[in-house]
């Protein structure tokens, strides 16, 4: 994180979950990784990693470390779900075996470097490195086109390069409370530095432990990263459709819940096959708050690649 931004006050509070949601997510989430089986070994996935019943896990081999990936077979297109800053693919079990008696398609989730089952990758967290991590799992996975990609949070980031890098392989998105490019002024930013000072000193007291290690890596890099991509563009070619929760990231700064709300709908109005999907009552994990919802988006959009 740098440190020559100012620590000025700023003109509404933002909550935790802000500062969680849009640098690591909610760290408590966070879990020390596990053994893993060898690079590519499907396995039976463990009840206690709390994904779904039926699903395998692979370890997917990547620049050195290893990334699990759990596959819930079904035959036709295939829907990857990308959860926000701190969480592992356990956040979307719930969802998985509703979508995949729905749709009949693949399911996949996983968990990023540093979450879950996946191997932790020392630096300031990097959205190339988490790119190339999707991108390398589902080459080895053998999926080749016709995604659903499902993205919440931070995961937003990831979905916008991924996409820019791969619009053949993607049918669709819904993207869930997602980071997107218009938030991230520079004002913004600056407001959310300015507030996460306080927890990143007490994280850097205890840098060993996973929850802090997981919010300073990503703080590290949030300011360049967030620049960055504020001028990323989504492709035209691939429909979104953008799901905003009423409460959003902001609950208690209204300033702040409306700039989320009209960067969303900033961003549906510029360009082609984008929808915009307001959740009523929902905070910001909507999977949560709002599954019928999600799944309905989902299910839609998998219908009209069809």
């Amino acid at each position: 994180m740098s440190r020559t931004i100012s620590r000025r006050s700023l003109r509404s509070p933002l909550s935790a979950l802000a500062l969680l949601a849009l640098t690591a997510g909610a760290v408590t989430a966070c879990t020390v990784p596990e053994a893993a089986s060898e690079p590519g070994a499907p396995q039976s996935a463990s009840p206690e990693t709390g994904q779904p019943a039926g699903a395998t896990r692979h370890m997917i081999d990547n620049g050195g470390h290893r990334v699990a990936f759990y596959v819930t077979q079904g035959t036709g297109p295939t829907i990857v779900l990308d959860s926000g800053g701190g969480e592992d693919a356990s956040y979307w079990s719930d969802l998985v075996p509703e979508l995949h008696e729905a749709t009949g398609a693949t399911v996949i989730t996983y968990d990023r470097a540093g979450l879950g089952q996946s191997d932790v990758v020392p630096g300031p967290w990097q959205v190339e490195s988490a790119v190339s991590d999707l991108e390398s799992g589902l080459e080895q996975l053998g999926v080749t086109d016709d995604v659903t990609l499902v993205s919440h949070s931070q995961a937003g980031q990831i979905a916008t390069y991924f996409a820019q890098d791969n619009p053949e392989l993607i049918s669709g998105a819904v993207l869930v409370d997602a980071n997107l490019p218009p938030f991230f002024t520079d004002e913004q930013i600056e407001r959310l530095v300015a507030f996460s000072q306080p927890q990143l000193d007490a994280a850097e007291e205890d840098p060993d432990d996973p929850q802090n290690r997981q919010l300073l890596s990503t703080a590290e890099s949030f300011v360049a990263t967030s620049t960055d991509f504020h001028q990323a563009t989504w492709p035209d070619a691939v429909p979104a459709t953008v799901v905003v929760s009423e409460k959003t990231p902001f609950d208690g700064s209204p300033e702040d819940v409306q700039r989320w709300k009209d960067a969303a709908a900033s961003f549906v109005q510029a360009g082609p096959h984008r929808t915009l999907v307001d959740a009523d009552g929902s905070s910001h994990d909507v999977a949560k708050d709002r599954p019928e919802l999600v799944l309905e988006e989902i299910e839609d959009m998998v219908a009209a690649q069809r």
